[in-house]
């Protein structure tokens, strides 16, 4: 493995401390499982800077900079065989089988030509690489993508696909069903910020599910995809779990009562999303842990879950990366805030944007050591299965269920 990635396994292992027989069994276990990311992202590629910094002399619209930044990311690299042979070994070192691939936009869930956009460039990653990937729009395409030793991608949302200028309910929700049919199989209800939907977790007031929010929720139950709640304030959060007829989830979060954070789930909320059949997926992000911001509060979360609420309703939800390397360090662009960048005072903290450095016992990579903290905590291997993959894919199933045909 290449430095960066080893020296986040040292890091990990200089935390974790397992004794070598839970070494080995955690490793071996976590090889022959069907591990599932239940909210993240591929490997990513680097910046083309050269040409950033020409596209700023040439005083390229804001939409042309983030458009570019974003294709480099996404695909832009896959005729490089030096930046591909690292993409292929971060997947392999991972362990990961399937991602919940975010494919939307932070807070732009309603700009149908954004997700657009981001769903034509998966669609042709999976189909540009098919020696790496096997497309996925069905439970059953993971499966088999599995037995064959092929990674896959499952696609999400951070929002609901509004169209501009919408009259009825009808009007409203009408793109749910297309983006279904593109692929998407999990979506964002809201994203930190108050919508038609709902109150978001970074918005101080607290309202809860809205009439249209309930209307959307029973066209995600109808046609098959999960409502994702890990971004809504937790009043929404509960209404939504108590609402929908199928699972809902909070795909990436962290648990309130083990550390207080905005993106945090209580145990009132976390209860009824298990009771709805759903899962919260601890994300891997330092600063939402706290604490020691290391794995070892990852795992923290994780036990407190399980013990709390089962091992049938907890995953691993990493909203992680690993990018790939860049000799040229991109150059960042003051501007004003998103609007859809609605965190609370000391909610983001410098760990939060260090989870790709050397020293990161959280990074992506790391993910077998993930399943090692567990072996560590004495749970089950059919346990430890659900956690790192199994649990997804229940959910996944039962979303589809008794769903309307042909939609």
């Amino acid at each position: 493995m290449n430095k960066r990635i080893e020296s986040c396994r040292e890091t990990a292992l200089s935390v974790l401390k397992p004794s070598k027989k839970d070494l080995e069994h955690g490793l071996e276990l976590h090889k022959n499982s069907l591990v599932w990311d239940a909210y993240g992202f591929a490997p990513t590629g680097p910046y083309d800077c050269e040409k950033i910094y020409k596209l700023i002399d040439e005083n390229a619209s804001p939409f042309e900079l983030i458009d570019n930044v974003e294709e480099m990311r996404s695909i832009s690299f896959l005729d490089n065989k030096e930046l591909m042979n690292e993409y292929k070994e971060a997947w392999e070192i991972s362990g990961v089988k399937c991602i919940f691939q975010n494919a939307g936009a932070e807070g732009e869930g309603h700009s149908i030509q954004e997700l657009l956009k981001r769903f034509a460039r998966f669609t042709y990653l999976l189909d540009s690489k098919r020696e790496i990937y096997r497309r996925s729009v069905f439970p059953e395409d993971i499966e088999t993508a599995y037995r064959e030793g092929l990674k896959t991608l499952y696609l999400t949302t951070n929002g609901v696909p509004f169209p501009t200028g919408w009259h009825s309910q009808e009007d409203a929700i009408y793109f749910i069903r297309i983006f279904f049919q593109l692929g998407c199989r999990m979506m964002h209800l809201t994203y930190n910020r108050r919508n038609f939907i709902g109150d978001g977790c970074g918005e101080k007031s607290d309202g809860g599910l809205s009439e249209l929010g309930r209307a959307v929720i029973r066209e995600m139950n109808r046609v098959g995809i999960i409502p994702d709640v890990a971004h809504s304030g937790q009043k929404t959060s509960f209404d939504a779990a108590k609402v929908s007829e199928k699972p809902v989830v909070a795909s990436h979060s962290t648990c309130n009562t083990v550390t207080p954070h905005c993106r945090a789930k209580t145990d009132e909320v976390i209860k009824a999303i298990a009771d709805s059949g759903g899962y919260i997926g601890i994300c891997a992000m330092p600063g939402f842990l706290k604490r020691s911001g290391n794995i070892d509060a990852l795992i923290e979360h994780i036990d407190y879950a399980v013990k709390k609420f089962g091992a049938e309703h907890v995953a691993i939800g990493t909203d992680a990366t690993y990018s790939l390397h860049s000799e040229i360090p991109m150059r960042y662009l003051k501007s004003r805030q998103r609007f859809a960048a609605l965190w609370p005072e000391g909610s983001l903290t410098p760990p939060e944007y260090q989870r790709d450095n050397d020293n990161n016992s959280l990074a992506w990579t790391n993910w077998p050591l993930f399943t090692v903290g567990l072996v560590q905590k004495g749970y089950s291997d059919d346990d430890i299965r659900k956690i790192i993959g199994l649990n997804v894919m229940r959910v996944a199933k039962e979303t589809l269920k008794n769903k309307e045909k042909h939609e």
